[in-house]
């Protein structure tokens, strides 16, 4: 097994990452739904680059079963909270995260937007195809390939240990 390797990224990349990813969209989305507690920050530069007003969130967690560690990437997602079904039917819908690792947790969103009426998409900043739990399916929509984990500069420690305060 190789070694983990981590990437720390500046939001410069992230502005670099975000503007790679607006001109791949194909047509207009009436609606977004932002996975959290990563995708709210993508999402959200996303949503004001592209002037979308209709964003909502969904909240997922997959539970661990007791027996085995992997039993956790079999279990059923559990919803913590999602959108109702009647504000995502019939809209072109953005679902976006911040990465596609397993890929479990956008694909549930999908498919769970989908089931509702909407017409969904994925969008991720990073897509690890060496995790993907999903064969030849990735995002409709990614702006890097990557085999690291990837900490995002909203994702640096900022506990009140770490903060500097000037003079005032």
């Amino acid at each position: 097994m190789q070694p983990f390797r981590n990437e720390v990224l500046t939001w410069e990349e992230v502005d670099r990452l975000i503007d790679h990813l607006i001109p791949q969209f194909e047509g207009e989305f009436e609606a977004m739904v932002l996975i959290t507690r990563g995708g709210i920050i993508p999402g959200g530069l996303l949503a004001e680059a592209m002037g979308l007003v209709h964003i909502l969130t969904a909240a997922v967690d997959f539970p661990v079963q007791m027996e085995m560690e992997k039993s956790k990437l079999m279990a059923w997602p559990q919803f913590i909270q999602f959108p109702e079904d009647e504000v995502l039917h019939g809209r072109r819908t953005l679902v976006v995260d911040d990465v596609w690792g397993s890929g479990r947790t956008i694909t549930s969103v999908k498919i769970r937007v989908s089931a509702a009426g909407g017409f969904p998409s994925t969008c991720v900043m990073h897509f690890n195809p060496h995790r993907n739990l999903f064969g030849s399916v990735r995002p409709d929509y990614y702006a890097a390939i990557t085999d690291a984990h990837i900490i995002y500069p909203w994702e640096i420690d900022r506990g009140t240990d770490r903060l500097v305060f000037g003079e005032g």
